[in-house]
């Protein structure tokens, strides 16, 4: 990786940095930017925030984003711009426990939503430039918004010294339209969102003290899904524009048999029924018939037809065989740090109870009795450990969607000679169990990644678990190569305790514990899903 303009890069090292000014400036390749600032308690700086800026043109619908045009007059970022336009088709127990997780009330929607927020350190960087993280937000590449208050990356910048990226992508039929009138390199639009952004990133990020060398994508869920995205589509001699990477509660490589995951069903037969929807009777212009149709028109479709788009392998940001290309070392040389929280599903499954629907939906197919019954060996339904059948489902999504793909991945990473760190979130406190018996469920942990718990009744142990996660993650971004400050997995050493554990009873240190304490099931999941049953 290259400095895009060296001259600018030192230059711009101090040029965001007005002291305690309330409007910092900062000059980008777009011309001047305004934003705004904070401070917290105790911090070793304040935080410029730099908030709503382009980082792309307004997207054309179903069309590849473009950079954005110079503007004269310096631009004010100090508000969030709207959020991509959202998909919330779910049951409504879960549309309701959806908002409550991510936004509340929903967010503003809109089709201009190319735009990304900047936290920074508000003192001249040292020399060479600050650590840079990259968040992609999640949301099953339906919903999502960088904006969020979850998201907010001001206690990073404060008091770990890093500079925090959040962009905007498109999701749902706005970013992954199956449509056979397009190109299959221009149907992941979501995917060249994010990757506009990182160029942004690579051209700009001088002017607020970062280093374009130095920067490290994160992201959770469906922007774990992005980021191992990323990270299999650079060929391993590439030089991509980021040196690290960490995967939190989410993958891409490893779905359907035989491997471990839910495969993606055919997203197209959602834009034929989008299309019909709409009264597009001519298969051959269906794309121009749903480009001219209002954006909240199509939204109400998908939502109350519950079409579901996803992406398509189109071997240039999504590859077919993201799998074998880990295990062949043929993916960029990146360090990662990845992880899952021990109770993902008690989310993801909220309010079913159905062994049967649940497994049909999981693997694609009607279960046979026999496989039933051995599900229910492995997950006993009436026991102390699953009292309901909702424990069971909690536990049986966990492993099937986040636990053991998450193993195959570490472990694949490691073995081919790419240095691999594997954590496992299972911490919980009162003022963040936001549904009955949350416990550790999917996504918690981005509020003590962040530091972004509730204020109101937060605990010590809260308060210590968060700033040392924090840290950690950092300490990564800063040094990939030292790692987040436990040893990284070796998989010629088995039965090494290598998993970092993070709990609010030893909230200041890990616990680490072997790979077989947590992935105890996978290879009951293997055998599952190679037919083996």
């Amino acid at each position: 990786m290259r400095f895009y303009n060296s001259a600018l890069f030192f230059a711009g090292l101090s040029a965001a940095y007005n002291g305690h000014q309330t409007k910092p400036t900062a000059t980008i390749d777009g011309g001047v930017i305004v934003g705004t600032w904070t401070s917290l308690p105790s911090a070793p700086a304040a935080v410029n925030k730099f908030l709503g800026v382009p980082f792309a043109a307004p997207p054309k619908r179903f069309e590849p984003p473009q950079n954005h045009k110079p503007w004269t007059r310096p631009l004010d970022t100090r508000t969030r711009k709207p959020a991509c336009v959202q998909e919330f088709a779910f049951a409504q127990p879960v549309l309701n426990l959806t908002l409550a997780l991510f936004n509340t009330p929903p967010p503003e929607e809109s089709e201009d939503c190319l735009y990304l927020n900047v936290w920074a350190p508000a003192k001249p960087a040292p020399k060479g430039g600050r650590a840079v993280m990259f968040w992609i937000y999640g949301g099953g590449l339906y919903f999502g918004d960088a904006s969020i208050a979850q998201y907010d990356g001001s206690h990073f910048a404060a008091y770990e010294d890093v500079v925090i990226v959040a962009a905007n992508y498109r999701t749902n039929v706005f970013g992954f339209p199956d449509a056979p009138e397009l190109d299959i390199k221009e149907r992941n639009l979501g995917f060249l969102d994010q990757r506009l952004a990182l160029d942004w990133v690579q051209r700009n990020i001088h002017a607020f003290g970062g280093n374009p060398n130095k920067v490290t994508i994160f992201g959770e869920s469906a922007g774990s899904f992005s980021v191992d995205a990323l990270l299999t589509s650079f060929p391993a001699k590439s030089t991509p524009p980021f040196r690290a990477a960490i995967m939190e509660s989410g993958q891409l490589s490893y779905r359907g048999s035989p491997n471990v995951g839910k495969p993606y069903p055919d997203g197209k037969l959602s834009w034929d029924a989008l299309a019909a929807a709409l009264n597009c009777t001519d298969a051959q212009s269906n794309l121009t018939c749903i480009s001219a149709a209002p954006a909240s028109t199509i939204k109400e479709i998908i939502e109350s037809e519950f079409l579901f788009f996803f992406p398509v392998f189109d071997n240039q940001t999504f590859f077919s065989n993201s799998a074998e290309r880990r295990k062949a070392g043929d993916i960029a040389r990146i360090p990662i740090l990845s992880g899952t929280n021990a109770d993902e599903g008690r989310f993801i499954v909220y309010s079913q109870n159905n062994l049967t629907a649940y497994l049909q939906q999981a693997l694609g197919a009607a279960p046979t009795p026999d496989l039933v019954a051995a599900v229910e060996r492995q997950y006993p339904i009436g026991s102390e450990r699953y009292p309901t059948t909702y424990d069971a489902l909690a536990d049986i999504d966990t492993d099937i969607s986040f636990q053991c793909g998450a193993a195959l991945v570490a472990n694949d990473t490691a073995a081919v000679g790419i240095p691999s760190w594997r954590y496992y979130y299972n911490a919980s406190f009162p003022n963040t169990a936001r549904f009955p018996d949350s416990r550790a469920y999917h996504s918690s942990e981005i509020e003590s990644v962040f530091s972004t718990y509730p204020v109101a009744n937060s605990t010590a142990a809260q308060r210590e678990l968060s700033g040392f996660m924090r840290g950690a993650w950092a300490k990564f971004a800063k040094d990939p190569a030292a790692g987040p400050g436990w040893k990284a997995i070796d998989v010629n050493k088995k039965g090494a305790a290598d998993v970092a554990v993070f709990t609010a009873e030893q909230p200041k240190k890990v616990k680490l514990v072997t790979q077989s304490e947590v992935d105890g099931r996978c290879a009951f999941w293997r055998d599952i899903l190679a037919g083996r049953y």
